[in-house]
C-alpha cells in the first residue's frame, strides 16, 4: 500500500496515530533513493516529499532551517548562492534525494574524515514520534543545547525513532582554495603516506585510492583533495608533490569526479556481476591493507573501504574488519537480495539495550520502519 505525499505535518500526525492504533507498520520515505540501504521494510508508505522548502537561512549565522522533504539539490543550490555548503557532503543517490533522508541515513561523502559527519552539523529537529506527537529538540544556534543529544541520535536512525519534519543545520563557507593531486601508489604505500600526512598541519580534505580497471594497465592511484586558505593549499601542493611524486589536476576535471565518488557513480560502483554485494568497511584510519581477496576503493584517509564480494563472504569480511577494530556493512545486496545476511554489524549488548529503550520510548507501538536495522 502507499499514500500520497503529505503537504502538512498534521496529515502525517493523523497517519501515525491511525497506524499506531491499528499496529500497522509504516515505511517512512523521503525521495526513496536509499531503499537499498538496510533490511527491506514492509508497511504502508508514508512520504515526506510534500513537506518541502527552506524555512530560514541566516548566512551570517551559518545556519539553515529546512523542511525534511526538500530535495538536496535545491538546498545545496541555495547555499551555493551565498558561498556556503553542507561540509559533510551528503551523497545523492538520485535527483529525488531529500535532506530528511540524508539526515535519517546518516551518510556522508568524501570530506567526512576531515569535516565531520552528519550529526556534527545537526543543531535541532522537529519530528513526529510513534504517539503522533510533534516534538522539538535542539535549536537554531550552537549555544542552544536543550535536547541537542536527541537531535544527534536521530541522525542515522533510519526512520526507526520518528519522522523528521524540520531540521536546523550548521553550514560553512566554501573554502577559498581547492586542489586535487594524484599519485601512482600501491595501496600499502598510499595508506602509509596518508597516515604520515594526517599527523601534520596540512589542509587535507578528502582522499580516494583505487585500482583503475577502466585503463589498460589498471594503475593504482591515490587522489588527495586539499581545501583551505590559498597559501596553505599552494604550499601543501608543492610539498606533497615533492614527497610522493604527485601531479596536480584541473579542478574542472576533478570536481565531477569527486561528486561521482560521493554519489557512487564512479565505474568502481558498477557491480562486476549481478550476484555481488557492495560492502562498506569502517576501520581505523591507521589500519593497514586487509587480508581480503577483493580490490577495494578506499576513502576517508583509510577509514572507509568499499569492496564487491558475494553475500557468502560475510563472515570472512566481518572477521577481517573486526581484526583491526572495525566493522562491515552490507551496503547494497546483490540480485538475490542476500537473504539471511544481516545488513549491519551486531551491536554490543550495552548499545543494543540503549537502542531498544530509545525505540520503546519514541515508537512504543513499533510501527516505524520495523526491521530496517
Amino acid at each position: 500500500m502507499s499514500s500520497s505525499p503529505t503537504e502538512s505535518p498534521r496529515q502525517l500526525i493523523e497517519q501515525v496515530r491511525a497506524a499506531a492504533s491499528a499496529r500497522q507498520p509504516l515505511r517512512i520515505t523521503g525521495g526513496d533513493t536509499k531503499a537499498f540501504y538496510g533490511q527491506p521494510t514492509d508497511g504502508e508508505t508514508l512520504s515526506t516529499t510534500g513537506w518541502a522548502g527552506i524555512m530560514s537561512h541566516e548566512p551570517s549565522e551559518l545556519v539553515v532551517t529546512v523542511r525534511a522533504g526538500t530535495p538536496l539539490v535545491e538546498l545545496e543550490a541555495a547555499l551555493a548562492e551565498q558561498g556556503q555548503c553542507l561540509p559533510f557532503e551528503p551523497p545523492r543517490f538520485g535527483a529525488a534525494s531529500t535532506i530528511g533522508g540524508a539526515v535519517a541515513a546518516g551518510l556522508a561523502g568524501p570530506a567526512r574524515a576531515s569535516a565531520g559527519g552528519v550529526r556534527d552539523y545537526v543543531l535541532g529537529v522537529q519530528f513526529i514520534d510513534g504517539r503522533g506527537e510533534w516534538l522539538t529538540f535542539g535549536g537554531q544556534v550552537m549555544k542552544n543545547v536543550a535536547g541537542y543529544d536527541v537531535s544527534r541520535v536521530l541522525a542515522g536512525s533510519m526512520g526507526t525513532l520518528g519522522i523528521l519534519t524540520d531540521i536546523s543545520l550548521k553550514v560553512l563557507p566554501v573554502a577559498p582554495a581547492e586542489a586535487t593531486l594524484v599519485f601512482a601508489l600501491a595501496q600499502h604505500d598510499a595508506l602509509e603516506q596518508l597516515h604520515r600526512w594526517g599527523g601534520q598541519p596540512l589542509p587535507l580534505n578528502a582522499s580516494c585510492w583505487v585500482k583503475d580497471q577502466t585503463q589498460p594497465d589498471a594503475p593504482e592511484l591515490l587522489f588527495v583533495r586539499l581545501r583551505g586558505a590559498v597559501a596553505a593549499v599552494e604550499a601543501a601542493c608543492e610539498r606533497l608533490s615533492r614527497e610522493a611524486g604527485g601531479r596536480r589536476m584541473d579542478n574542472a576535471e576533478t570536481g565531477p569526479d569527486w561528486a561521482a565518488c560521493r554519489d557512487q557513480t564512479l565505474p568502481f560502483f558498477n557491480a562486476p556481476t549481478p550476484d555481488l554485494c557492495l560492502w562498506r568497511l569502517s576501520v581505523p584510519q591507521t589500519a593497514t591493507v586487509l587480508s581480503l581477496p577483493y580490490a577495494p576503493l578506499t576513502e576517508w584517509h583509510g577509514a572507509q573501504r568499499w569492496l564487491w564480494a558475494p553475500a557468502s563472504a560475510a563472515a570472512e569480511i566481518r572477521s577481517a574488519a573486526a581484526a583491526v577494530n572495525g566493522h562491515a556493512t552490507l551496503f547494497r545486496a546483490g540480485a538475490d537480495g542476500a537473504p539471511g545476511v544481516p545488513r549491519f554489524h551486531r551491536q554490543t549488548a550495552v548499545i543494543d539495550t540503549i537502542t531498544q529503550r530509545l525505540r520503546a520510548e519514541f515508537d512504543p507501538a513499533g510501527i516505524f520502519n520495523p526491521g530496517r536495522t
